[in-house]
């Protein structure tokens, strides 16, 4: 009596090795559509439920291994998992960005109360919101303006973005570290790794 068991173990074996070379050389996440498109033309093109099957399995091959298969907002993705960092951030010489107090208030702010105004993040503050902080913020693409409030000068109102999730390892802004379990927007920062904040100077009162 013939049996499709190897025969299928196999498929599914060459399923998760596409997969991983895919997310291995993309830049990117991957979102499920993107994962699907690889098999376009494919006469036994997989379905979304074997494609899921095989996320699984990768995911169970990176147990105990130095990367891991991550599921963030836009997608999945194959990363170092952060334990590694010390050794594999050798391979750079330039020091990891560190971010002052002034911007990781504000993100943090923003992140929690959005949608929120540049002038409501003062008022919690009591500081100026410098400028270039929102500036960095937008350049680096983790936040963007959402909105403008309905009240006279129609402030923009800003917002995370996919990007900021992304980077944060975060499928979507439920997984924040809820506020109740922070005494104070310090308690933010090492949760999100974002390290300790450099000091800053130059913040003025708003007037």
């Amino acid at each position: 009596m013939t049996t499709d068991a190897p025969h299928d173990a196999a498929q599914n074996r060459h399923l998760t090795n596409i997969l991983e070379a895919a997310l291995l050389a993309a830049a990117a996440p991957l979102s499920l559509s993107q994962l699907e498109s690889l098999f376009d033309g494919d006469a036994q093109r997989p379905g979304r439920d074997a494609i899921h099957a095989a996320l699984h399995q990768l995911s169970s091959d990176c147990e105990g291994r130095g990367v891991a298969l991550v599921e963030v907002a836009s997608g999945w993705r194959l990363q170092v998992r952060a334990e590694m960092a010390p050794w594999v951030s050798r391979l750079w010489e330039e020091r990891p960005q560190r971010y002052s107090r002034a911007l990781l208030e504000t993100l943090a702010l923003i992140a929690y109360r959005q949608p929120i105004t540049r002038g409501e993040i003062e008022d919690v503050r009591g500081v100026s919101v410098s400028s270039n902080i929102v500036k960095t913020l937008q350049e680096r693409e983790w936040i963007r303006v959402v909105g403008h409030r309905d009240v006279p000068g129609r402030p923009a109102m800003f917002g995370t973005t996919r990007q900021f999730l992304d980077y944060f390892d975060l499928k979507g802004i439920d997984q924040l570290p809820p506020l109740s379990e922070i005494k104070d927007l310090d308690g933010v920062w090492p949760q999100l790794d974002l390290g300790e904040p450099v000091a800053q100077s130059g913040e003025k009162s708003p007037d």
